[in-house]
């Protein structure tokens, strides 16, 4: 129990992929789900590898069919560079997947065609998780990317918005020019789901991020001041605030004087004294 708890992740098994279990035992096609259970493992080890290298506090791994996810508290608190490694590190299992069949003699322990299923799903998983859909790899870098630009509440609602956009027009696309296939139409269904899901607790999970900067979690590696009117609330001010940035806020008032305050002031307000309608120039008033 006590090596299971301090090295090895909690793995489970997420319904959609019971279900697909129940029909590859009815379908005849186990030996091939058991190929990509095997290869989405592997992937989602790199991530937790990876994760626990830089000491990242870790939940649970999910598994689903083509993927998985890996729940953990740090996302939107560590480095984008650092979660930016994380991230890849599952994609980067696929490359160890190709060398290994195709320098080691696998042939001694495998059949051609088991070798061949190998190959074909490596890569499938691969270019799968690659897609700009959250919570794929490919998502989360675009998030990542996006991020470094925009403000961290902009950036996340772009992503879920073109997320479930690009889900929907997958299945459309499937639906009407590629033949229908059920695994293709589960997954796409999933991920939609998965993304309607996100967009209901965005609030909640821009409150963790936030959360995270008052408690002093945040990385900063650049100052970036931003000017907002004294009639703004908090919330608006909040909502410029950007990863791996620390925000000096300058105040302009009717009279276009400018005050400044810290941006560790306006997170106290809100979190420790409560000011949730308090506008900006308010806060700063009772700060003199």
């Amino acid at each position: 129990m006590t090596i299971r708890r301090n090295f090895l992740p909690d793995i489970r098994i997420h319904p959609v992929l019971m279900i697909f279990l129940v029909i590859s035992f009815f379908t005849g096609t186990f030996m091939q789900l058991a190929v990509i259970l095997g290869i989405v493992l592997f992937h989602e080890m790199g991530h937790y590898l990876t994760a626990r290298l830089f000491g990242w506090r870790i939940g649970t791994i999910m598994l689903w069919v083509f993927g998985g996810v890996m729940d953990t508290d740090e996302h939107g608190n560590r480095p984008i560079r650092e979660e930016a490694l994380v991230t890849a590190a599952g994609p980067a299992q696929h490359l160890i997947i190709w060398l290994a069949l195709t320098l080691l003699p696998v042939e001694a322990w495998f059949p051609p065609s088991v070798i061949e299923v190998i190959f074909y799903y490596n890569t499938v998983i691969l270019l799968f998780n690659l897609l700009p859909i959250w919570p794929l790899d490919g998502g989360k870098l675009l998030f990542l990317g996006l991020s470094a630009f925009m403000p961290y509440k902009k950036a996340y609602h772009s992503v879920l918005l073109f997320s479930m956009t690009a889900s929907v027009g997958l299945l459309l696309g499937q639906l009407l020019f590629y033949p229908f296939t059920l695994s293709a139409f589960f997954v796409m269904i999933f991920l939609f789901m998965e993304n309607k899901t996100e967009w209901k607790q965005r609030y909640y999970v821009f409150i963790r991020f936030l959360l995270k900067r008052y408690e002093g979690n945040a990385p900063v590696r650049q100052v970036r001041p931003i000017t907002v009117p004294s009639d703004s609330s908090l919330m608006e001010v909040f909502s410029r605030f950007m990863r791996d940035k620390k925000h000096p806020i300058y105040v302009t008032f009717p009279d276009r004087t400018r005050q400044a305050i810290d941006e560790a002031d306006c997170l106290r307000g809100y979190f420790h004294e409560r000011h949730y309608r308090h506008a900006i120039g308010e806060l700063l008033s009772s700060r003199l």
